[in-house]
């Protein structure tokens, strides 16, 4: 069943944004990015074939990707809920964002030229077949197919030839320049959020007697305003820990080791108690406890390096175990 906000579908929304902001990102990356030309040192050529016709040729692709399955990706959001069960609904958020960021440094631009080869092979094979009525599985393509889905490849296959030198710089500069700068503050927008979501499940956990309904797929209509005077409140509680972090005021190491204790502790009773009375309650101890780790790398251990390794890797595999869960919902989507 979709999601709607005041009559719009949210994932076909969220499609449409994608195909605004995909081509705008494509033309940021390989105008910001220090790209180079092993072939050549002419400023000329390296602005023609960077600048202008590789994301100008992979921002096609992705357009014609994207809009060929569109119905898949949009069925693949609608779904997605209903796949991934080792996350907790009220951290999916923040897991969400981590994904689509971590994709889209380390993942996109690697996968780019396969999708652009694809998606203009799959243009040529489209414009020389839509005549035919009708396929059988013995049914032979001709060679003319053949031969114009081969050249319409050579465009993105020289596109990805020439700029595969520079993905190293581009990795580079994805990780040095966006990731680095930005890591301090993603984690103190983390702990705060993490924190806040503990406080706000250990009060809705207390009020369903032990089974946090806000976890599960289904949430008793009587019990909405509550859910909502949680959620305002984990808003203000949010801003306020950050607020705190921020400005280094010693006292959020204090709310910091609470989330944590209240994290293992919704854990352990939800598992327990929503075993006991649900069949079919989803306990996400998995997902809590990438929680527990990441803020608990924070408050518990008091060597940086191991602390900053526990924070990366938990950050890195919430992403890995979204993306798999995605990658997995849109090729088992009918």
């Amino acid at each position: 069943m979709s999601k709607e906000i005041k009559g719009i579908i949210v994932s076909r929304l969220i499609i449409l944004i994608s195909i605004i902001l995909v081509p705008i990102a494509i033309f940021l990356i390989y105008n910001f990015a220090n790209f180079t030309l092993w072939y050549t040192n002419d400023p000329t050529i390296i602005f023609i074939v960077i600048k202008i016709l590789s994301p100008f040729i992979f921002s096609v692709s992705w357009l014609f990707f994207m809009i060929l399955f569109i119905n898949r990706f949009a069925n693949t959001l609608d779904n997605f809920d209903k796949t991934i069960s080792v996350v907790p609904s009220r951290m999916k958020f923040f897991y969400g964002i981590n994904a689509i960021y971590i994709m889209l440094i380390f993942i996109f631009p690697v996968i780019t030229p396969v999708i652009s080869i694809l998606s203009f092979a799959s243009m040529a094979w489209r414009l020389t077949t839509f005549r035919k009525e009708r396929w059988e599985d013995d049914t032979k393509i001709s060679k003319i197919t053949w031969i114009m889905m081969i050249l319409a490849s050579l465009i993105p296959i020289f596109c990805a030839a020439s700029v595969l030198p520079s993905f190293l710089a581009l990795a580079d500069f994805l990780w040095n320049d966006l990731w680095l700068p930005i890591l301090p503050y993603l984690f103190s927008i983390s702990y705060s959020l993490f924190t806040a979501l503990a406080f706000g499940s250990f009060i809705l956990l207390l009020y369903n007697s032990g089974i946090s309904e806000y976890e599960q797929l289904w949430v008793d209509s009587s019990k909405k305003d509550i859910i909502w005077n949680i959620r305002i409140l984990e808003i203000f509680l949010f801003g306020f820990f950050l607020l705190l972090d921020l400005y280094e005021f010693d006292i959020i190491e204090l709310f910091y080791w609470g989330g944590f204790i209240l994290i293992i502790f919704i854990s352990i009773v939800n598992y327990f108690q929503g075993k006991s009375k649900v069949k079919s309650f989803k306990s996400h101890l998995f997902g809590y406890l990438i929680a527990a780790v990441f803020i608990g790398s924070n408050v518990i251990f008091s060597t940086a390096d191991f602390a900053e390794f526990l924070r990366i890797w938990s950050l890195l595999l919430s992403a890995i175990i979204y993306i798999l869960v995605f990658f997995y919902t849109f090729f088992q989507v009918e």
